[in-house]
């Protein structure tokens, strides 16, 4: 086996709250045990529901997060024990980051050539010519024309303001991409395109690419693998291809049951109560509080990992293989 390009071993973020009273604070447990491993060229997409960590795993992925616990090893190397220098070389030019709004993103009081040149400038890569080379190759490699190299990122439409965010991300010719709702900000006309764009530097640079959405259709069209967090957890990883009919941890059924389909429109699998409090999660399994399969079992023990070929799940009840939505639905009903 190749090694992953990133790894996380054993992962906790844990954030000290501000509603704990006067002398003492919540502890917000942003991301628990948490383990990925991605390998070159791959790209694995997140889901999740709002909270659940998945901006969180991405920022620890790309060093702008520092975890409570656990390892980062980037290229065989453990990020966090590595010099300030050292990291800040392996994190700036291996790693890339396109937030979700390009308008907050970027810099406003910057022309889009200075927005590019600025990855350049601070790692000191080639001559002042080698840098206003490399600009004009980016903007080709985005589909942006040169003459917007001049204006400031307001002058341009929201679409293209994200292609110089990408084409910004792309500056130090990265190795992995992280892309953090992506699209959410955007037109839906203009939603396909970036998709689209994202799709094909991943196959014209051979990037790794982690990629974050609340959609999580446009998740399991973009990805190789599939990875669902609940409460600061990753509770399943899944080829896209068998998302979600074979997915066996019934959180990922009930988050794909939840979109609405056009062939084939039915309810949602129904889940009873909110989202626990990341501040105070339940014992034994996150999802127990909401799942239909939920036991004592459950509330005693969270589940060791299974694997299953390529698909890992974390479920001491897995939905079995072959069940259809409309089977889950009915069980949940009945425990409702």
């Amino acid at each position: 086996m190749t090694t992953p390009l990133v790894e996380l071993k054993d992962v906790h973020v844990v954030h000290k709250a501000r509603s704990g009273g006067l002398f003492t604070r919540d502890r917000v447990y942003a991301l628990t045990a948490a383990d990925l491993s991605i390998s070159a060229g791959e790209t694995v997409g997140v889901v999740g529901e709002s909270g659940c960590g998945k901006s969180t795993l991405a920022r620890v992925l790309v060093g702008l997060q520092k975890p409570t616990q656990g390892s980062v090893v980037f290229e065989g190397e453990e990020l966090w024990k590595l010099s300030t220098s050292r990291r800040r070389t392996a994190v700036g030019q291996q790693t890339g980051m396109v937030f979700q709004d390009p308008s907050t993103a970027l810099n406003r009081r910057l022309s889009i050539r200075q927005v590019l040149r600025d990855p350049l400038d601070v790692h000191g890569v080639g001559s002042v010519r080698d840098r206003e080379q490399r600009v004009s190759e980016l903007l080709d490699l985005v589909g942006l024309p040169s003459s917007v190299a001049n204006v400031l990122p307001s002058q341009v439409s929201g679409g293209q303001r994200q292609r110089v965010a990408i084409a910004r991300a792309l500056a130090l010719r990265p190795k992995l991409l992280i892309a953090d709702e992506p699209t959410s900000a955007l037109d839906v006309s203009v939603r396909a395109q970036i998709l689209n764009l994202l799709l094909d530097l991943k196959q014209q640079l051979n990037l790794a690419m982690v990629f974050v959405s609340h959609d999580i259709q446009t998740v399991r069209r973009m990805s190789d693998r599939v990875v669902t967090m609940y409460l600061g957890r990753v509770v399943e990883e899944a080829p896209a291809a068998s998302v979600p009919g074979g997915a066996r941890h019934p959180y990922t059924r009930a988050l794909f049951s939840a979109t609405p389909g056009l062939l084939s429109p039915i309810d949602p699998i129904p889940l009873v109560g909110p989202v626990p409090s990341a501040t105070r999660p339940p014992s034994g399994c996150p999802f127990r509080t909401r799942c239909w399969k939920a036991t004592s079992e459950c509330a005693a023990d969270m589940p060791a990992a299974t694997l299953e070929g390529s698909h890992l799940y974390r479920c001491h009840h897995p939905v079995l293989n072959g069940a259809t939505d409309l089977e889950l639905i009915s069980q949940a009903q009945e425990r409702s």
